[in-house]
């Protein structure tokens, strides 16, 4: 990237070296098109609030195999007005000779573990059984499965009033968790501690999910958004345009301070 070059014309470069059209981004990056033209024509004055832009950006450096972080790091300088000259934005290939080196360590490494789960076999042949796991508890007298609605029933409201402190570390029963957009809307979610995902919902869009310890919620608009927790719809979290960040676990919700 030179010196005079702004990150949306280097964005735009990319894109077009890898005969990527810009219908064929918006369709895979779930970013609408007229967005994608405004990021590479610099103009941020047409773009929603920073927080969404940094999820366009993301996921238009993955889909042209670009660096991410980097890609970001660049657009808060340009937030801040600092000049867009430094480090050349870094493609996310590594080096072929590096990454045939690597192979053969782990083929020298897996076959010293080979070797020595061999040895072990016949020199302690009780050790060759597999481990017995202990059989999972029974449930709690008084804990009841929750049952299923009829048709026809309404679902019950948890006013958000009813919220409570939980453990997230602690592992619980299975609970699930239902998104729908009723607004456009931007999230970032964690479950179970796995790696952590970005979606653009548009109306009538949404997903579900399911989890044992906790789910990691940050909501870029949280009146646009309906969550059904276990089957039961939450009350709204805040009002249109208002970012918030939610922790589910088996016990129930809580609502982090920004």
């Amino acid at each position: 990237m030179s010196e005079k070059e702004t990150l949306g014309k280097f964005l735009e470069r990319e894109r077009e070296l890898k005969k990527i059209s810009l219908r064929e981004m918006a369709k895979k990056t779930r970013v609408r098109e007229h967005l994608l033209k405004a990021i590479e024509e610099d103009r941020y004055d047409l773009l929603p609030p920073p927080l969404y832009v940094r999820g366009f950006l993301s996921a238009y450096a993955k889909y042209v195999g670009l660096d991410s972080q980097e890609v970001l790091h660049r657009y808060e300088r340009s937030l801040k007005g600092e000049p867009i000259i430094p480090s050349e934005v870094k493609s996310e290939k590594k080096p072929l000779g590096k990454t045939l080196w690597n192979l053969k360590q782990i083929g020298m490494v897996s076959g010293v573990i080979a070797l020595s789960l061999l040895v072990s076999y016949f020199l302690h042949p009780y050790l060759s059984r597999p481990p017995v796991e202990p059989l999972p508890g029974k449930p709690e007298a008084g804990d009841a499965l929750p049952s299923k609605p009829e048709a026809g029933d309404a679902l019950p409201v948890i006013p958000t009033t009813q919220t409570q402190e939980v453990s997230p570390a602690v592992e619980g029963k299975p609970f699930s968790l239902e998104l729908k957009a009723i607004e456009e809307t931007w999230i970032q979610i964690r479950v179970d501690g796995r790696s952590q995902a970005e979606a653009l919902f548009k109306p009538g869009e949404g997903s579900s999910y399911q989890a044992t310890r906790r789910i990691d919620l940050l909501i870029g608009n949280a009146g646009g958004l309906d969550l059904v927790f276990n089957r039961n719809v939450l009350e709204k979290f805040g009002r249109s345009g208002e970012v918030v960040t939610l922790v589910f676990t088996s016990q129930g919700v809580e609502k982090k301070k920004p």
